[in-house]
């Protein structure tokens, strides 16, 4: 077995245990019925709350680090989004996610360049043969779309910028601009459902829950970056 196959086996072995013990150690603490109970959810809420009002450098700290490991073991981007919106706020929250996130994606992409490039390269460099002229022609420009646009699930766009070599100071400053309006949306999100839980002893219903201005003005601003998306990357990846 050559080094490139031990690695995938080794990185694979790994990714399974680590879900695998999470979701051991989760399922042992927590069970389905008070995962869904609102009151148990607004009660560590506040556990949460007052954890992180006490120790805001050590949460931070540990939040920050969680993610770039999520990221390096494949994880969306999604629910850290949402998380750091509920956990800190939208402002230090989209902060907090868009730069351990950005530094999470380009260790990744290090270690993709490093390790696989040849397996990469095999797999998406005939699909996505048509952008490398694009990426030559101005690379951070190119690359800001390339983030903006989105479309591709958080990790496998992290590992096809190996395709066309793309400069790490170019990986990570263009994925920081380019990525930070969808994430300062689901981080205000996740600010909004914080919100919902503390000023409601009783859960909402779900109609005043989406005409909620914390929920809504998220959700259009969503829609919006979506729909700006779909007309950048017809008019960019042509």
């Amino acid at each position: 077995m050559n080094r490139e196959k031990k690695i995938k086996v080794f990185l694979g072995l790994l990714y399974l245990a680590v879900i695998t013990s999470f979701l051991w150690i989760f399922f042992t603490n927590f069970s389905l019925a008070e995962l869904t109970s609102y009151e148990f959810i607004k009660n560590n809420y506040y556990t949460l709350n007052k954890i992180k009002n006490s120790n805001f450098l050590f949460v931070s700290f540990i939040f920050v680090s969680f993610t770039i490991v999520w990221v390096l073991m494949l994880g969306f981007g999604s629910p850290i989004i949402l998380l750091s919106g509920f956990i800190f706020g939208k402002w230090v929250g989209s902060i907090y996610s868009i730069l351990s996130l950005s530094f999470g994606a380009l260790l990744l992409y290090l270690i993709a360049r490093f390790f696989f490039k040849e397996t990469i390269e095999k797999k998406f460099s005939i699909k996505f043969t048509f952008l490398k002229d694009k990426f030559k022609k101005n690379e951070f420009n190119f690359f800001l779309i390339y983030r903006f646009v989105g479309g591709i699930p958080f990790f496998i766009s992290n590992i096809l910028p190996v395709l066309f070599n793309v400069k790490s100071k170019n990986f990570f400053f263009g994925s920081v601009l380019g990525m930070y309006p969808q994430i300062f949306v689901g981080s205000s999100l996740g600010a909004g459902l914080s919100k919902i839980i503390e000023n409601n002893l009783e859960a909402p219903s779900l109609l005043e829950l989406i005409f909620s201005s914390e929920i809504y003005i998220p959700v259009v601003g969503f829609i919006f970056l979506l729909l700006f998306g779909i007309i950048m990357k017809n008019l960019f990846y042509k």
